[in-house]
Parts: structure tokens; sequence; C-alpha cells
């Protein structure tokens, strides 16, 4: 399954192809409708902006959300208690876990209400003055991100071209001012920072990337940045702008950017991406994508997620409040497809499940229920168009998807001629499940469910063209449904 084109002219599309997929996922042998979500954390007021993983390697690991100038504890889920944190201006947090012989730590900041530590009990507020940890040399307000690197926790600060750093294997101390201000030609801030790893020959080699306003990315490499003997500049490169603060994803070993140009690997970008988009893992969307860089530039909301149980890669596109959108790649087949449904801010994996931010709570999303909090999930797909190995007029009689499925769902089929991409018109229809419920079915009675039934009943198409292509809706509600074939019923035609 080649998954969503956005990309090539409907008449060039592979049949295996498709020019929507919403809310279908695309696997080797078919699309399947995406699974569910469900509330999570509720009471949180405001709008979720940041959810943030601590992640000790011993004792008890945490989930915060941050809204409303708060940050809470959302571990347990269900409604919130009070705030751990309150009173802040801002809840667009950079965040990282790091450890030292102290302890494991989850650092915070965003460029308005200082530098914050959770140490696996408490919050803290480090300033100048603050204990048992502190910082020096350096406004902690004005640090905007946080990433680290050879054992070391660096800041970017806001509004300018200075990053900082912090003692090896430390939290705290003075920081050290690294000004770039002179190999950025193009000017504007520092944004983002990243980690990329590359087996140079000689084992594997880390080095640190700073992203601007202005689509410079700056790549350093070694170990101390205070001597010149094992600290260089590897070079500056023009990319597309970034795509906001979220713009950097650790992928492997290498390190992925969204930027105006689309979603790639920097291995890729530095080479040859504002000459070939070729380079970039959104290059079969590459229509799509530009489009919505261009239109949702400003929007905030972008973001990058890796869930790896499910072989995805999420684009979070924040089309508008509540209205976002996520596109998703089948890291095993490239295939990429679009979510819809899900009114994500931001994302975090926690202990390997998928949580998003929305509207005054935290949802838990890949789940297993099958539906978006009792509500149905909508899909839609429409394969590329074919001719059927004949130039000839056409008539279409009937088509038949093969899916395989269980729970309750229900489907609206049409067949599409000559680069009409209509909806089927109608409501998809439900066939209850007959499938015995738990604590409700009689033994030896109900019918228990467990098995995927092949559902491939011929519906009337009645089209009349040269090029065809099926075109399916589908609601479910706890259902688990995938598409894997279609067969045609049609006669050659003419004019008569």
């Amino acid at each position: 399954m080649g998954g969503w084109n956005a990309r090539d002219p409907l008449a060039a599309m592979a049949p295996g192809d498709a020019i929507i997929l919403n809310n279908f996922f695309p696997q080797p042998g078919g699309v399947a409708l995406r699974n569910g979500s469900l509330t999570w954390a509720t009471g949180l007021g405001n709008q979720v902006n940041t959810i943030m993983g601590y992640n000790p390697a011993a004792g008890m690991p945490k989930l915060f959300a941050a809204a409303g100038g708060s940050i809470f504890d959302v571990t347990a889920g269900g409604a919130v208690g009070a705030a751990d944190v309150s009173g802040l201006s801002n809840s667009i947090w950079s965040h990282l876990n790091f450890a030292t012989p102290a302890g494991p730590f989850l650092l915070a900041v965003n460029g308005q209400d200082g530098y914050y530590i959770y140490n696996g009990s408490a919050w803290q507020s480090v300033t100048a003055s603050s204990s048992p940890i502190s910082i020096t040399g350096v406004d902690p307000i004005s640090l905007s991100a946080v990433q680290s690197y050879a054992s070391s926790v660096w800041f970017t600060q806001k509004d300018s071209l200075t990053a900082y750093y912090l003692p090896v294997v430390s939290v705290g101390g003075a920081a050290t001012a690294f000004p770039m201000n002179q190999i950025f030609r193009r000017g504007g801030r520092l944004v983002a920072m990243g980690v990329w790893t590359v087996d140079g020959g000689y084992g594997m080699q880390d080095y640190l990337c700073f992203a601007t306003s202005e689509g410079e990315i700056a790549i350093y490499g070694g170990t101390d940045p205070s001597q010149s003997s094992t600290w260089s500049l590897v070079g500056v490169y023009q990319v597309g702008t970034p795509m906001g603060a979220r713009c950097f994803m650790k992928y492997g070993g290498d390190l992925l950017y969204i930027g105006k140009d689309g979603l790639g690997p920097v291995s890729r970008l530095l080479g040859s991406s504002r000459v070939n988009t070729e380079t970039q893992l959104t290059y079969k969307i590459q229509g799509a994508i530009s489009q919505a860089t261009a239109s949702y530039a400003t929007n905030f909301g972008w973001q990058m997620m890796l869930h790896p149980l499910q072989n995805q890669l999420f684009l979070n596109v924040p089309i508008a409040l509540g209205q976002q959108q996520q596109y998703v790649m089948n890291t095993i087949t490239g295939g990429w497809c679009n979510f819809t449904g899900w009114p994500a801010n931001c994302w975090e994996r926690w202990q390997d499940r998928l949580y998003f931010g929305a509207n005054g709570k935290v949802i838990q999303a890949w789940t297993n229920n099958l539906d978006d909090d009792g509500e149905q999930i909508q899909g839609e797909a429409l394969q590329a168009f074919q001719t059927f190995g004949s130039g000839q007029l056409k008539q279409f009689l009937m088509a038949r998807p093969i899916l395989q499925g269980s729970g309750n769902f229900g489907t609206l089929l049409g067949v599409n001629v000559d680069f009409d991409t209509g909806s089927p018109v109608g409501n998809p229809s439900f066939t209850p499940s007959t499938a015995g419920l738990w604590d409700q079915g009689f033994w030896d009675q109900a019918l228990w469910g467990g098995q995927f039934d092949i559902a491939k009943n011929w519906q009337q198409a009645n089209a009349m063209g040269t090029w065809g292509a099926a075109h399916l809706r589908i609601s479910g509600l706890d259902a688990s449904i995938n598409w894997t074939a279609t067969e045609y019923l049609l006669r050659d035609a003419g004019v008569l």
C-alpha cells in the first residue's frame, strides 16, 4: 500500500496510492481504520500546550501538563487537583530529562517564567540565589529552550543568537555564554537545538545543531566548547525556515527537522533539500506539506512525535485551534495518511503510550477502545484512478470492497470516474454487531466476538468514464476494520 499521494498528477499515480486517506493507516496489506482515543485527565481549565514526562531510571515516573499558566500532575489521570506550579505567564515549555550523581531531573524553560526543575518529589524555581540548585551567569527568565550534549545541559536565550551551557553533569552552577552572532549571516534568533548522531567510520559521533528563525542550521562537534582543540564548527547550512520551536526530533541516530520545505532528516537536508525535495520524508505528500507550511506557519502546535510500537511517525499540523490534524507515516513502508478528529496542541510519548493536550484536558491517543471517547471514527479513502488496462470508455456497474472487520461499522461506497474527487453522498449505514457483551450475554448462547469477519458485498456503482477509482467512507464504533482489496464489475461502453 503506497499510502496518501499529494504529489503526483491524478493520471500518473501508482495503483496502490490513495488521493484521499483520512483516518486510515497504511499497512503492507491494506489500510486500517485508525484506533481511538480516551480522555486521560480533566479539569485543567485552559488549552494544554505542553505535556512533560519524567522518566527516572528508578523510582516513580510522572506525567505533567501545562495549561493556563500552571503545571499539573496528570500521572494518575482523572480530574486533576491543585496545580503543582501556578502563577506562570506561559504554558509552552521546552523540557528535558537529565541525570546527575544527585539524581534524575526534569528540566523546563519557556523564555518567560524562568528555569524549573522537578527532582522526583517537588518542583523548584532555579535562580541565582535558590537552593539546593542555583544558576549564575545568565538570567534564567531569558532561557527559552533546553537540550543535553556531551554530558552538559545547554540553553538558548530568548530573542538572541546566544546559547549557554552548564558545567558537565550538572543542572546548576555557572552558565557560560556561547555567542553565535558572527556565524549566522541572515540574523534572526535561535529557535531550537537538536543532537545528530553520525557514524563517520571511526565510531559514532554526536553533533549539536542550532536552528534559527531564518532557516539556518549551525552544526558543532566536539566535547568542550571552551577549548578550540576539542570543539569546532562543522558548518552553517540554509534550509527552510522552522515550523515553530519544536522543529527538531531525534529519529534513531538521525535528527528530523520540519521546515517550510517539508520534514526530513538532517543528514539529507544539509546536502540538497533546497534544490531537491526528494530528500524529504514528506516528498510523497509534498503538495499537502507545502500548502500547510504556507498557510499555517505562524500557528502554534507544529510538532513531530514517534510511536515505535505502532511504526508511526506523527506530524501535528495546527490548521486552527481545535481543528488540528496529523500527517502520519508508516515508518516501515514510508506510506502517509491524514488523521482528523484529534484536536492536539502538543504531544508526548510516556511509558510507550501517546498523549496529546487539548482544551482543558489530556487525551490518550491510539487506544484499544476503537472510538473517540464514545464517538464514531470517520474514515474516508479515495483510491488512485486506473484505466484497468484499457483506454476505452467503461460503464462501472458494481464494486465491492474487501473488508476484514469486527464490531459496529457502516460503509458507503461509490466509484468516481475521470478524476472527480467528490465524496459519496449519504451517511454510512450501521449493521449492529451480533457479538455477545461481557457480563450480559449468556454462556453457550451468545455469539462471542474476537474474530474478524470478511465483508465483500457488491454495491451499485452506476458510473460511466474511462478512468475509475473506488471511494469509500466508513463510520466505526468500537470497530477494527482493514480494507484489503476492491473488485469491480464493468463493461466497455461507447457513443451510440
